[in-house]
């Protein structure tokens, strides 16, 4: 059975990482969100591609779930000495990726390629693939500030201004990045992870092309809100802010015309008939990921139920 997952931010990063434990490297691709990608610093960051990757290469940190574990700070510290912008904490280790990726591209390499090189020096056999090789950036309008570029939002004002929409910058002219779409006519299934909906996988399925082409295919997504709120990230503060009452039964409704499954932690147990009355199957299980052990846990749950929605 082949597996394409779509995935963003910590939560995606850890069900795809137990995901890749089960399935061979020619049965599992993840394609990730690049909207939160910006320019800091003169360099190119990727902060969900990175997160991905050194989740599943074993280097990320296991306390914050970004960036790198064993991260010295010298630069950072430097940086702060020196009165520079330090709003975006950039470990000496993570440091290295950017200036590489800022380097390649700047010589014309694709973010795909870049982000395939990198896989392979970090030991990780799986495929990986940025949503597109063009810039998109995802911009939230707030109340109080106007328009933010994301990491603005998310990192320097701390998700704390008001949200009232969404926008994704350049994504008109954005092609799927090569094997995106390949990744998703081959697949059996597909797997939304538990990321941000609004702002993890909503950039990958507006991609031209990509929304319709997870139509054709049984999708089932993980819920990444649990009990009304998340373990991490703003997606339910995001979701009171639209006026809309944060649960899984949202989540699922943000997905419906796409689902043909859902996984929804057991604490949601009684939102099982709601989701279902939407001709969703629903798995109610354990959805927290703890520890890898978690991870596994979950993602064994997760093909479980996909297989028997194919069969």
């Amino acid at each position: 059975m082949k597996i394409t997952a779509l995935a963003g931010g910590v939560g995606g990063a850890k069900l795809a990482h137990g995901l890749s434990q089960i399935l061979p490297p020619d049965q599992f691709t993840i394609i990730v969100n690049t909207g939160d990608d910006f320019e800091h610093l003169g360099l190119y960051i990727s902060p969900d591609l990175d997160t991905v990757c050194y989740t599943l290469a074993g280097l990320a940190n296991p306390l914050t779930g970004w960036g790198r574990k064993d991260e010295s700070w010298h630069a950072f510290n430097e940086m702060e000495k020196l009165a520079g912008q330090t709003w975006f904490r950039l470990g000496d280790r993570d440091l290295g990726t950017h200036l590489v990726r800022t380097e390649r591209r700047k010589h014309g390499e694709k973010l795909s390629t870049i982000t395939q090189n990198f896989c392979r020096a970090w030991g990780i056999e799986h495929t990986i693939l940025p949503m597109t090789d063009d810039p998109v950036y995802t911009m939230v309008a707030t109340k109080e500030m106007g328009e933010l570029a994301f990491q603005e939002y998310f990192v320097h004002q701390r998700c704390e201004p008001s949200v009232t929409g969404f926008r994704f910058d350049g994504i008109e002219k954005a092609l799927p990045a090569p094997g995106v779409l390949e990744a998703i006519d081959q697949a059996d299934a597909l797997v939304f992870c538990p990321s941000n909906p609004w702002v993890s996988i909503d950039p990958i399925l507006a991609v031209a092309g990509v929304r319709s082409a997870c139509a054709t295919k049984p999708v089932v997504a993980v819920s990444p809100i649990i009990g009304g709120d998340v373990v991490k990230g703003p997606a339910a503060k995001m979701y009171r802010e639209l006026g809309i009452q944060p649960s899984a039964y949202a989540v699922a409704k943000h997905y419906e015309n796409l689902l043909q499954g859902f996984v929804v932690d057991t604490v949601d147990a009684e939102l099982q008939a709601s989701i279902e009355a939407m001709n969703i199957s629903t798995l109610v299980t354990n959805t927290i990921m703890e520890d890898e052990l978690g991870r596994l846990r979950l993602a064994k749950d997760v093909i479980d139920f996909v297989n028997s929605l194919i069969k």
